[in-house]
């Protein structure tokens, strides 16, 4: 890595883009704190994959991808949080509505993705879909959804004259991403998966090739990469949450390549990031053992009503705000028999009633909530 060029400034009229050179090429991995952050990487990445086969992930994928989703929009200045994120529309403040939308695309995205994942490689369609859901009807929805840009964009500033970094033109964005297309899937490339996917992001981010969302999707591609490669079952890491903790880093680290060709210090950065990202998927698998553990005792006082709240929280681990038409739904009870179960559950401490209204309540499983707003 210590040869690595990253390209060159190429003058367009009156100002300077910044040309990438190509990724899918033969690398030498041989700085040792990068080898030896990699092996933690992969130790810990693998204890948290191991959770696919010990709990029943499926209830709680929805929590992941909307933690990822509230964080990684959060990056690019949104305000919706990880409770608002299972609200309805109707419920989010007027002015949070058009922050609320972006997180739900994102998770529609998501879900998407991995789906196509079974029928189409990590590719530029797979890559030009989920931008195009990304950005359906909301703010970037006139920003050429799912087509890459056809004119110039920058970075920063106010203007591309003041721009912090201009990327390379249009026209050259389907060489670069072919390029990028073909290192992911080059199977004869020695190269690890985490150092594949760290220098993926960097390219495509540097690539910046769509008028908007590109970091969305950028990070958003990470987790697609390690579920196509079988590094990762289900799409259970997502590095959001540790890039927006570390934000300014973040920037730096991506900047520092390209100006300072300095690739092992991003390497070092992500990996580092994949280590304490994973401990903490870790911790919050733990936590919802515990969790289950405790409620299990709580629910065996309710006697034979055991089966109808075990239903509730079951739905609760996948939507962990509910109202009581969907507990008449899930239970096939009267409205007052769903309302008096509420009521149990919220004296047990499982659940808590947040909107403060008499009629149409809203009950959130706050302990479980709690589990991914504190990891």
């Amino acid at each position: 890595m210590e040869f690595f060029i990253s390209g060159k400034e190429v003058s367009q009229k009156y100002y300077k883009s910044f040309q990438p050179n190509l990724i899918n090429k033969n690398w030498i991995l041989n700085n040792m704190e990068v080898i030896q952050l990699l092996s933690k990487a992969d130790r810990h990445i693998g204890r948290l994959d191991m959770y696919s086969e010990y709990v029943n992930i499926d209830l709680f994928i929805r929590m992941h991808i909307a933690k990822e989703a509230t964080q990684s929009s959060k990056i690019e200045g949104t305000q919706t949080n990880m409770e608002e994120a299972f609200l309805k529309k109707e419920e989010i403040a007027f002015e949070k509505r058009d922050d609320w939308e972006e997180v739900q695309n994102y998770i529609s995205a998501m879900n998407e993705a991995v789906k196509l994942l079974h029928t189409l490689p990590f590719s530029s369609r797979l890559i030009k879909q989920t931008h195009k859901i990304l950005l359906q009807g909301v703010r970037g929805e006139n920003k050429l959804p799912g087509e890459y840009r056809t004119s110039q964009n920058w970075i920063g500033g106010a203007s591309i004259n003041d721009a912090v970094f201009i990327p390379p033109v249009h026209s050259s964005i389907n060489e670069l991403i072919s390029d990028l297309e073909h290192f992911a899937n080059d199977e004869l490339n020695p190269l690890p998966d985490l150092i594949k996917i760290a220098i993926i992001h960097y390219q495509f981010e540097t690539i910046h090739p769509f008028l908007d969302g590109n970091g969305r999707v950028g990070r958003l591609l990470i987790t697609l990469y390690l579920v196509s490669k079988g590094v990762l079952k289900q799409p259970i890491l997502y590095l959001s949450d540790f890039f927006e903790r570390n934000r300014t880093l973040y920037y730096d680290n991506l900047m520092r390549v390209r100006t300072h060709n300095d690739m092992n210090q991003w390497l070092k950065f992500f990996l580092t990031g994949v280590i304490e990202t994973s401990k903490k998927g870790v911790a919050t698998f733990d936590g919802i053992l515990q969790l289950q553990k405790v409620l299990d005792e709580k629910l065996k006082t309710l006697g034979n009503r055991n089966v109808d709240a075990r239903k509730i929280i079951d739905y609760l681990y996948s939507q962990p705000i509910i109202e009581v038409n969907k507990v008449e739904e899930l239970i096939e009870k009267s409205s007052v028999t769903s309302y008096k179960l509420l009521a149990d559950l919220e004296k047990l401490d499982i659940i808590k009633e947040i909107s403060g209204a008499q009629r149409n309540r809203l009950y959130v499983f706050k302990d479980y909530l709690d589990l991914f707003n504190n990891d």
